[in-house]
């Protein structure tokens, strides 16, 4: 659990997530204090056995008898009109920094809808904004915000990928990596920071100027391994 105080809390979103074992794995892993759902992602907590403490959204993935089941198990469902402003996943991410979340892993928030994922990957300075650290997570990889420092850790030879987030980026370290940084600058029309590697067990990042976003597979791929086969 986070070491201030506040809490871990799972947030279950509605994009795909073919490996329910390995679901039902890390949410066991996670021991969170609770579970939010934001719509269809309330499928998934059917699926792998999980009773979720609220649902939120305007529920419209979510089967209208799954919704009454949900319901007739005293569970707590959030509606909300269709016509809004916010995805189902910000409603979500919202409750769960309301109820004093220090630390939001979501899942099911990486599938094949670009327009959400990239949806999603904003949430994570909404989360640095408010005090939480926010991941995203599915069977390959966590994706994440820094903002100032953060240590990376995992094996020798996973990939590490750092591009800026909401604006160019200054004063960029990376240490234990197969390459890497002292004072560097990244901008989104040159993505140099793309496919490094873990040197070591751990890795440090630090950014002076900006935010990074930071995606960490899990992984381990071989030097010379050609990847696009």
């Amino acid at each position: 659990m986070p070491g201030d105080g506040k809490k871990r809390i799972v947030v279950l979103a509605g994009s795909r997530i073919e490996d329910l074992e390995w679901l039902r794995r890390e949410l066991a892993a996670a021991a969170p204090d609770a579970v939010l759902c934001a719509d269809g992602g309330a499928r998934y907590a059917r699926l792998v056995g999980v009773v979720p403490d609220l649902i939120v959204g305007d529920l419209d993935s979510l089967a209208e008898e799954l919704q009454c089941s949900f319901r007739a198990e005293g569970i707590s469902m959030a509606g909300y009109p269709a016509r809004k402003d916010e995805t189902d996943t910000q409603l979500a991410l919202e409750r769960a920094l309301a109820m004093g979340a220090g630390e939001i892993l979501v899942f099911g928030a990486l599938g094949n809808r670009l327009d959400h994922t990239l949806a999603n990957i904003g949430l994570l300075l909404l989360g640095r904004n408010r005090g939480a650290t926010v991941v995203l997570r599915d069977e390959s990889c966590d994706v994440f915000a820094v903002t100032g420092e953060a240590v990376i850790r995992g094996e020798a030879g996973q990939t590490v990928s750092v591009f800026p987030l909401g604006g160019d980026a200054a004063g960029i370290d990376l240490t234990g990596f197969e390459y890497p940084l002292v004072g560097a600058a990244m901008t989104l029309s040159r993505p140099y920071g793309i496919s490094n590697r873990l040197a070591a067990t751990t890795g440090r990042i630090k950014v002076g100027e900006g935010s990074l976003l930071v995606i960490h597979y899990r992984r381990v791929v071989a030097l010379y391994e050609n990847v696009g086969k």
